[in-house]
């Protein structure tokens, strides 16, 4: 056989076996099987019963892995994408394993994005994004901050342009913590201040909320008015489905007391 026809002979082959393996998988175009809305609803139960939970890392890291296996990429869920989201922040959060926790933030923020987008009109992707971006941010400021602050503003004014209330008005936390936090680039914060007081305007019984603006108003010297909603804080009635959180607020309010009083 002649080297043009050995050619020849060697490309039909190649050719064939080709289209043969191709022909004994799934073709391409035949999407994968599709998560049974039956499976999302029992996740989405059982992750949030985990969640009530959530100082238990164990059972926080439960409920992200229950929410894991019905994520579907060829059809987004919203509620899963946004849920996911939720729970990998806190799981981000507060593990005590610094790759871990960056390695679930980056996921919740991910999720959050794809959440937005799913449906843009409703207010808890964005949040959700911001809030994994935001915690990433004060973990890597200069890499990581700094060049995230206009996408976590954007985020949040969207959440409040759509549900002002939503998370006990935690959207204006949020803008308020970003002024503070990029005083020395062009964060000011008298507009933390005027942020913060309008979110408690509107969920006077979020402590976080309280413990930050006392933060703030130690920020423009106006003392009197942080001692206010420091005390506030130490004798508030805290909401049984957010202890963790009231604790956090409460340990804060200790630390300015302390430091500033």
């Amino acid at each position: 056989m002649d080297a043009r026809n050995s050619y020849i002979f060697i490309t039909f082959v190649i050719t064939w076996w080709a289209l043969v393996a191709c022909s004994s998988g799934r073709p391409a175009s035949e999407p994968a099987e599709r998560v049974k809305p039956e499976a999302i609803q029992q996740a989405l139960v059982e992750s949030e019963k985990l969640f009530k939970d959530r100082e238990d890392l164990e059972k926080l890291r439960a409920a992200v892995k229950a929410l894991a296996a019905v994520r579907d990429p060829n059809n987004r869920n919203y509620q899963v994408e946004w849920t996911f989201a939720k729970y990998s922040y806190f799981l981000g959060k507060y593990s005590p394993n610094q790759d871990e926790g960056e390695e679930f933030l980056e996921s919740g923020r991910d999720a959050g994005k794809i959440a937005s987008r799913v449906d843009p009109n409703k207010p808890d992707g964005y949040f959700w994004f911001a809030a994994n971006l935001g915690e990433l941010s004060k973990r890597s400021p200069v890499t990581v901050g700094f060049r995230s602050v206009n996408d976590i503003k954007q985020a949040m004014s969207k959440v409040i342009e759509l549900q002002p209330d939503y998370q006990g008005a935690s959207a204006y936390d949020a803008l308020g913590q970003c002024e503070l936090a990029t005083r020395l680039k062009g964060g000011d914060a008298e507009k933390a201040v005027e942020y913060l007081e309008k979110g408690n305007e509107l969920a006077p019984d979020n402590a976080t909320m309280r413990a930050d603006l006392a933060e703030a108003y130690l920020a423009v010297k106006r003392d009197g008015d942080a001692r206010k909603q420091i005390d506030h804080v130490l004798q508030m009635k805290p909401n049984p489905d957010y202890m963790p959180e009231y604790r956090e607020a409460v340990e804060k309010a200790k630390k300015l007391l302390r430091t500033n009083f």
